[in-house]
């Protein structure tokens, strides 16, 4: 297949769902979690959850870079732009993520702030340029995926010797995560993983081969297209019936073993891993997330500014921890669809697209919610 809408053929997803189906040992439950939330984003978008027999449950992981940042980070931005008069950048979905006070940095920028959204790092050295008496602060978040980019932007600051750009960085690494599900007390029993495909474009398939190894857990890297899914679905099945706990590639029109060379090399010229960073729904994890080397300090708003994390806690009846982690769906939360909307988002999960919550929200999942009398 080479076309999109080959991808999409209702007919051949119907002939993949039943030889799924012929594929399954009786009376066995088969639980992967898709860790990308664009893969969340096709699940409920195409009803791939409802074509699979019930015995396949599709899990979300904390595939989603806007919900996964906790609130004392998206706090760090507002303080910036509102207490420190600075032009604070950032990408559209992040400036919905509710913090702490009611605020958002959509709404820090009604109370006044300077706050911008860009489509690209380089948006921000636009303004850094057209505005040398203030101070540009690129607020960074994502994987792996909106990490070069942020990594060519410093290194092209510090070419040109520009010094009132600085990174606010809450760039976090995927397979720290996944070792994390896999190891952390709890109730999700898992028995593989669906690998996140633009992740996965730029490392490689390479790291999750010693992570299925280690924990006995397949990883099968698919693309986002619904055919795309199921068959890392099939092939899922097939190592979990043949007790093989393997990497795997479906997307092999995009994934490679080693990745993207070249973006591997400017993120290591960059940057370096801390020791710690606090993820929402999964605590504070170890060597997890980026932060700027020691020749790229002058560009680290952390260390400008003397910022120092604070951790806060997510609204109490938010579920959007629990679901990042795999042990609620969106509709076991009391707020999803009703105090809780796109519109007007309680909690991380339904502000972005690629969050379970607003996945489900927008095509029409949260119909089966039971209406209460």
């Amino acid at each position: 297949m080479k076309y999109v809408d080959e991808f999409r053929d209702g007919e051949r997803a119907r002939h993949l769902a039943a030889c799924i189906a012929a594929e399954l040992q009786p009376g066995r439950t088969y639980r992967f979690m898709e860790f990308c939330g664009g893969h969340t984003h096709a699940i409920a978008r195409h009803g791939i959850a409802a074509l699979l027999p019930d015995a396949v449950r599709l899990i979300h992981g904390p595939g989603c870079p806007v919900c996964v940042l906790p609130v004392g980070r998206i706090d760090q931005a507002i303080h910036l732009a509102l207490d420190r008069g600075a032009i604070v950048c950032t990408y559209a979905d992040t400036l919905r993520v509710p913090a702490s006070r009611g605020l958002s940095l959509l709404k820090a920028r009604a109370r006044g702030g300077d706050v911008r959204m860009v489509t690209t790092p380089a948006d921000a050295l636009a303004i850094a340029h057209a505005q040398p008496q203030r101070e540009v602060v690129f607020f960074a978040i994502g994987f792996e995926t909106t990490t070069p980019p942020t990594a060519l932007l410093i290194r092209q600051a510090a070419a040109e010797g520009l010094r009132n750009l600085s990174v606010l960085c809450c760039h976090v690494l995927t397979p720290p995560a996944i070792t994390h599900i896999l190891t952390a007390p709890g109730p999700v029993a898992l028995d593989g993983f669906i690998g996140p495909a633009h992740v996965s474009i730029v490392i490689g398939s390479r790291p999750y081969e010693d992570l299925a190894r280690a924990h006995g857990k397949p990883v099968v890297i698919a693309g986002f297209e619904p055919l795309d899914v199921m068959q890392a679905v099939r092939m899922l099945v097939r190592q979990v019936n043949e007790g093989r706990a393997e990497a795997e590639n479906e997307f092999t029109r995009a994934v490679t073993r080693d990745g993207n060379r070249a973006a591997q090399a400017v993120m290591d010229e960059v940057f370096e891993r801390r020791e710690s960073f606090e993820w929402r729904g999964l605590g504070t994890l170890p060597a997890s997330a980026l932060r700027l080397r020691a020749a790229y300090a002058d560009f680290d708003a952390e260390r400008r500014f003397g910022l120092a994390y604070q951790p806060v806690a997510d609204h109490p009846k938010c579920e959007c921890g629990a679901i990042l982690r795999g042990v609620k769906q969106p509709t076991d939360c009391t707020l999803f669809g009703s105090v809780c909307t796109p519109e007007n988002p309680l909690g991380s999960c339904m502000v972005s697209s690629e969050g379970a919550c607003a996945a489900h929200y927008a095509y029409g999942r949260w119909r089966d919610i039971p209406v209460v009398a």
